[in-house]
């Protein structure tokens, strides 16, 4: 099937209509059934004839629209039902999207899927494993190790880290992010986990005052935030662990010139909500499509080029709530 049926969109609360309009254009035969409902509101509803699925940017949209396609055309051929993909531009739209009825199948972060589950009764069905993680570090990462690195630098796959982050997992490094107060850091939306709400919880706790003593550098997904610190508009950057490797195809250095510094707890891995308004057994229908095209390798090879997903399993909705717990923390439940 073409491209063409995944559309980017605006998936901001205060513009579901917007995604109405774009995202389910041509789609005739789901207003057609409405109206039946309308009309006949004794009788049970039925499933879509067709289904959204909502995506995240957490890279560039434009990678998003061309990567993801292989995989709602799978869908559409599998169950039998036309599946059309939006690229939100935010995290918490993309939950008010499910919670508006405009999107049935959300891939979401760990925050976004207790919420979807919490505010609109979503079920959280399965959760991404990452080279067999079910968990992840934020990254702080900078362009100034001389300032941020109690120690050598030591390179591990091609990209340098310090203060203990090769690990790989976190904690590690903390004590160097006192010296971040005053300088420019590249953030993402309050709606991330990793680029917003784990490491801004880390300065918390370190005694910073995360409005006044950093300056912050809005940007719109991971991707963004290691090339801010790769071209110098921030000094040091929050990320899930290695965004790094998403850019590095076309800044092959940014391992030398980017460096991980530190790493925060680790953060529940993200995963696939859906919409309570599907009856039972498409939602195990969509679930196991899902789950079974994540371990052929095509399916794997897609997945990992959408979110570096390796396999996707059974979901554990209540290893969920910690992140929900660090949100409430800083102010953001």
């Amino acid at each position: 099937m073409s491209r063409s049926r995944f559309h980017t969109t605006a998936l901001r609360a205060a513009s579901i209509g917007a995604l109405l309009t774009v995202g389910l254009a041509g789609c005739s035969a789901a207003g057609e059934a409405d109206a039946d409902a309308s009309a006949e509101a004794a009788a049970p509803a039925a499933d879509p004839t067709s289904l959204v699925l909502a995506l995240v940017p957490s890279q560039d949209q434009d990678g998003l629209v061309d990567t993801a396609a292989p995989l709602t055309d799978f869908l559409t051929e599998e169950l039998g039902i036309e599946v059309t993909g939006v690229v939100s531009k935010d995290y918490q739209a993309a939950v008010e999207a499910m919670g508006a009825g405009q999107a049935q199948i959300g891939f979401l972060p760990s925050l976004q899927l207790w919420q979807a589950n919490d505010m609109y009764g979503a079920e959280v069905v399965l959760q991404t494993e990452r080279n067999g993680n079910i968990t992840y570090p934020a990254q702080f990462m900078t362009n100034t190790p001389d300032k941020y690195c109690a120690d050598t630098p030591v390179e591990r796959d091609g990209k340098l880290f310090c203060n203990g982050a090769d690990a790989l997992t976190g904690p590690a490094g903390l004590d160097a992010i006192e010296k971040m107060k005053g300088a420019k850091v590249a953030v993402l939306g309050p709606g991330s986990p990793a680029g917003y709400i784990y490491p801004m919880l880390a300065l918390q706790e370190a005694g910073f005052n995360i409005d006044a003593d950093i300056q912050q550098v809005p940007v719109t997904a991971n991707d963004a935030s290691v090339l801010a610190v790769y071209n110098g508009d921030a000094e040091v950057g929050f990320s899930f662990w290695d965004a790094r490797d998403i850019v590095a195809k076309d800044t092959t250095d940014v391992g030398q010139k980017v460096v991980v510094f530190a790493m925060t707890e680790e953060i529940p891995n993200d995963g696939v909500a859906l919409s309570k308004d599907l009856s039972p057994e498409l939602q195990q229908r969509i679930t196991d499509a899902l789950e079974a095209f994540s371990n052929t390798p095509e399916g794997s090879q897609i997945l990992e080029s959408i979110y570096s997903i390796t396999k996707l399993a059974p979901a554990n909705p209540e290893s969920l709530d910690v992140v929900a717990r660090a949100a409430e923390a800083l102010g953001l439940q």
